[in-house]
């Protein structure tokens, strides 16, 4: 089956190029049994891919089940994909068939498979190497043959090291990797995706269809689109239900979209050669090179209006305390403490300390609690607003509270 017929079948909407090569990997694949890696971010449209994959595979006459695996809770997660027997635990009334015993012979697709508790995850790399697994409460190995589809909105790198991924599984499933293309990469596409959703909705709700005007078109094709192909049809629902006149105008348009993420701007970004850490060590140690000539310039300032010395030498004190000036220039970490190699040059007729060096924890479990404080604090304790800034599920940022004793 071609790309063309694929759309077709499955109502892809697009014509990217990076579209197109994600469906020709996935159509490529499915006659095999290797395991497949989806990734791509929120609302992009990973779903319709494990579908493709199963429906044209040896396999499409057998199970598909699909399994959202940050809906599952931690406590009961492993009696769902895997089974258990009668009395394992409280409330196991009576023996249960897991997700992967009712998949046999066929495919499952695990959503959000970043979420997956580590002891889930050693038993779901057993099932993937040796395709034995246990029921909870049993110590009877059972077999299984399925073709496992995973998908994940994270960079699963950096949950590797962060401690909340394993490296064995993720090579595991990752032996064909997929990625999906975000709505603003694929900008050609968007008001394709547009025209489809207006005239769905026009056609479910007895309306006439929307039009939009030049400058509303480019407004739609610069937008950022950050909920992406999801955003997108929400988006043109709610025109389609409130807007009266059909010929929508860019100013119209304009009172839809939050302003904050209008238009696909320049972002700053962490150069991919220097590790996250150091990108913003060396952004702290420009501001604080700024603070310091600032306090400097203040010293000569109050010093003239003032005339006492004493003022002068207050600020020498407080000036003391910063480090000098930040060059740029590769830096040198010796265990916990961070070296800034730092020229002599001279500002305000100072000269600099060389060598300046600060603590620095590199504790990955006290970072992980500053933020998580951080965030709680920023949305006054909401749980759910403070998940979403952290990029976890708000499950997971529960489970974190529990372990660090957060109150609040």
């Amino acid at each position: 089956m071609d790309i063309i017929s694929i759309k077709q079948r499955f109502g892809i909407i697009g014509n990217s190029p990076q579209l197109d090569r994600a469906i020709d990997i996935a159509r490529q694949v499915a006659p095999t049994d290797l395991s497949v890696l989806i990734t791509g971010e929120s609302g992009v449209g990973k779903e319709i891919f494990p579908q493709i994959i199963h429906h044209l595979s040896a396999r499409k006459h057998g199970s598909y089940i699909a399994v959202n695996c940050g809906a599952i809770p931690e406590g009961t997660i492993d009696s769902e994909l895997f089974g258990h027997e009668k009395g394992s635990f409280t409330g196991a009334h009576e023996a249960r068939k897991g997700y992967f015993e009712v998949a046999n012979g066929g495919t499952i697709f695990l959503d959000e498979i970043a979420e997956l508790p580590l002891s889930t995850q050693v038993r779901l790399l057993r099932v993937l190497e040796s395709g034995e697994f246990f029921k909870v409460g049993s110590s009877k190995s059972q077999k299984t043959d399925v073709r496992v589809v995973a998908a994940t909105n994270v960079d699963v790198q950096i949950a590797i090291d962060h401690g909340k991924f394993r490296q064995d599984l993720f090579y595991r499933l990752n032996s064909v990797p997929i990625t999906v293309p975000a709505l603003r990469d694929r900008k050609e596409d968007i008001l394709l995706l547009f025209r489809k959703f207006a005239s769905d909705f026009a056609e479910k709700y007895r309306m006439p269809v929307l039009e939009l005007d030049e400058e509303a078109k480019k407004i739609m094709m610069n937008y950022r689109w950050t909920g992406n192909i999801r955003q997108l049809k929400n988006f043109t629902e709610q025109i389609s239900i409130i807007e009266r006149d059909r010929n929508i105008s860019a100013a119209t348009l304009q009172k839809y979209l939050p302003e904050t993420t209008r238009r696909d701007l320049p972002v700053l970004f962490k150069d991919v050669n220097k590790g996250n850490e150091m990108s913003e060590r060396e952004l702290l140690y420009k501001v604080l090179f700024d603070m310091r000539r600032d306090i400097s310039d203040l010293k000569k300032l109050v010093g003239e209006i003032i005339g006492h010395d004493e003022v002068a030498n207050h600020f020498d004190k407080i000036s003391a305390q910063i480090p000098d000036h930040y060059t740029g220039e590769p830096q040198r970490q010796e265990g916990s403490r961070v070296v800034v190699h730092e020229k002599n040059h001279p500002i305000d007729d100072e000269p600099f300390i060389h060598g300046e060096i600060m603590e620095e924890s590199l504790s990955l479990q006290d970072r992980e609690l500053d933020l998580i404080k951080r965030a709680l604090e920023k949305h006054e304790g909401r749980r759910r607003n403070a998940a979403k800034e952290l990029g976890i599920s708000e499950r997971t940022l529960y489970r974190k509270i529990r372990e660090y004793g957060i109150k609040g």
